[in-house]
């Protein structure tokens, strides 16, 4: 009997810790440019695209602010002309996928192994973040 409540045990948090870090990683390869800065920023404007390469003009933000012509690859264009989010929205909403792990991984805890208060703690923290992007995108 015992031997069974530590494997479940085991398992539970192997998959609760499997599923936070898939996320966590997900969250941050979103990002990490918002965060750590380093990339230019501006507004790119597609002309043209060829089966791997899409052209078009971009104006860096900033003082300077002149156009030039860009090649990018096409897996790097946004789709459906839908823009990136940057600065504190664009943060909060890719760790999205985080708050959302939070909430399961709570769920899990809460249901698996009747933990309720390290379930509540983490369905809260997976609320917060997962408001948090919702009242920041919405302003």
């Amino acid at each position: 009997m015992g031997m069974a409540l530590l494997l479940r045990l085991l398992a539970v948090w192997a998959v609760v810790l499997v599923l936070l870090g898939a996320a966590a990683w997900s969250s941050w390869q979103g990002c990490r440019d918002a965060v750590l800065g380093g990339r230019e920023r501006g507004v790119l404007t597609v002309r043209s695209c060829d089966p791997g390469v899409c052209r078009g003009s971009f104006v860096p933000d900033g003082a300077d602010g002149s156009s030039r012509l860009v090649s990018v690859a096409r897996s790097e264009v946004p789709a459906g002309g839908r823009p990136v989010a940057g600065g504190r929205s664009g943060v909060l909403h890719a760790w999205i996928p985080f708050g959302g792990a939070l909430l399961l991984g709570a769920a899990l805890v809460g249901a698996v192994l009747r933990w309720r208060r390290t379930a509540w703690a983490g369905a809260v923290l997976g609320a917060a973040v997962l408001g948090g992007a919702f009242a920041v995108s919405s302003s």
